[in-house]
């Protein structure tokens, strides 16, 4: 599976995406707009994707999200504006609301960094190790224990490294050189998500 279409070589495309948003994130006084960052989080999809069934459940989860993101993008301006409209409305951790969608979609961000940052320094050809570290970093606290059995279990299916590069459409080095300019670009964009949760006291861990 090679990815096709518009996304036939989507790293690029991310990580210009975090780039700009990096400087939103870095600027001090400058509000992070809601349609730019839904839709560079939406590129971030193919990740997911390309690790084939073992993140199936969480490609479909982040993806649901990110639409759901898009979507108040056409009313709603900004990230902060959005969190304050939920605020209002007494909603922030009901189900299905904006807020707790830009959570969850910050989860997203956080495990395809970190599994980034283990494939640029992986010596192997295996993605297991990588991937297993990424999920319990960042996904296995929210997650029940039989949530966490069937995720390990579905470690096994996962692609090996070289296969990974070759659905990503690219070279090792070219790969290296994409993921570190996305884990560079996306820690102050995640930081700025969660200063937007804790600067109004409503946390980060639910």
């Amino acid at each position: 599976m090679v990815v096709g279409g518009e996304d036939q070589k989507p790293l690029p495309k991310i990580a210009a995406a975090f780039e700009a948003l990096a400087e939103v994130a870095t600027s001090g006084d400058a509000a992070m707009e809601l349609g730019p960052f839904s839709l560079a989080c939406a590129h971030v999809s193919v990740c997911f994707r390309c690790l084939g069934i073992a993140f199936k459940f969480v490609e479909k989860d982040y993806v649901t999200k990110v639409d759901d993101l898009i979507e108040a993008s056409k009313s709603i301006t900004t990230l902060s504006n959005m969190i304050e409209l939920d605020i209002q409305q007494d909603c922030v951790r009901q189900n299905g609301s904006h807020t707790r969608n830009l959570l969850r979609v910050k989860r997203g961000l956080d495990m395809v960094r970190v599994l980034c940052e283990e494939i640029v320094k992986l010596e192997g050809d295996s993605l297991r190790d990588a991937a297993s570290l990424s999920y319990h970093n960042v996904f296995a606290l929210h997650h029940g224990w039989a949530i966490q059995k069937a995720v390990a279990a579905t470690m096994y299916g996962l692609p090996s490294k070289s296969q990974l590069f070759e659905r990503l459409n690219r070279d090792e080095n070219s790969v290296k050189v994409e993921m570190q300019r996305f884990i560079r670009a996306s820690v102050p964009v995640i930081q700025y998500i969660e200063e937007l949760f804790n600067s109004r006291k409503l946390g980060i861990d639910w």
